[in-house]
Order: C-alpha cells, then structure tokens, then sequence
C-alpha cells in the first residue's frame, strides 16, 4: 500500500493516534496542525486522501476544505473531515463546504484504518488520481 493521507489536525494527542494507526496499517502520513500548514503540503506533495479537523485555530476546516477546492492544484483531493462537530446540520454543512465524507471524534480504532480505507476504495471508483 502507497497511499499517502495529509493529517490536518491541532491536537497532538489525535495527531499522534491517527498516524500510528495509519501508518501500522501501512499508509503514508504528512501531518499538519493548522490549515495554512496543511495547504502548503497539499499543494507541495501528492495525497491520496485528507484527513480534515474542522476545529482548528485560526482558519477552520470549513475554510480549509473551500481553499482546497478552489485550488487547481488540490480541487479533485478526497476531503474527510474527522471532527467532533455531531450536531443536526453539521454533517450537511461539512459536506456543503467541499468534504466528501465524515467521520466522528473519537474515533475508533478498531474501525477507523477501515473507513479511511473504504473513502480511499471510494475515490478510485469513482476514477480519481
């Protein structure tokens, strides 16, 4: 398995689960703790997939996943959010903001490699890069 996932996550606790469980599952992890940082890497490095903390301190998901698309260069990324956002509407609106999918905090590990697997097997079905 090459696929490599670009973390934007600002919680070094989460950031360090998600990694190893990427990474013992064989995965490819860049990870940033802010928006800006995860843009310049997404823009910098190919991924296969993002990993979107909607949270985040300055610029928020919602702006980070609208920048993403609106970028040539990143606009046809796979865009899950991870978030703790579990509210009536909210699944909505991180789809609306240009999120292919969703994914609750905390996450599960026993499941959590399979789903980041299934939005992968999703991207390539559908004939993305």
């Amino acid at each position: 398995m090459n696929e490599t996932v670009l973390l934007i996550e600002d919680n070094a606790e989460n950031r360090y689960l998600t990694t190893f469980l990427l990474e013992k599952s064989g995965y490819s992890v860049m990870a940033a703790p802010d928006g800006p940082h995860g843009l310049t890497l997404a823009q910098k490095q190919p991924v296969d997939l993002v990993l979107l903390d909607i949270q985040l301190p300055g610029m928020d998901g919602y702006a980070v996943a609208r920048a993403l698309r609106a970028n040539p260069l990143t606009r046809d990324l796979s865009i899950v959010a991870v978030t703790s956002y579990a509210m009536a509407g909210d699944r909505e609106a991180i789809l609306a903001a240009g999120c292919d999918g969703y994914l609750e905090k905390p996450i599960d590990p026993e499941t959590f490699v399979a789903d980041i697997a299934g939005f992968l097997q999703q991207k390539s079905s559908r004939g993305g890069p």
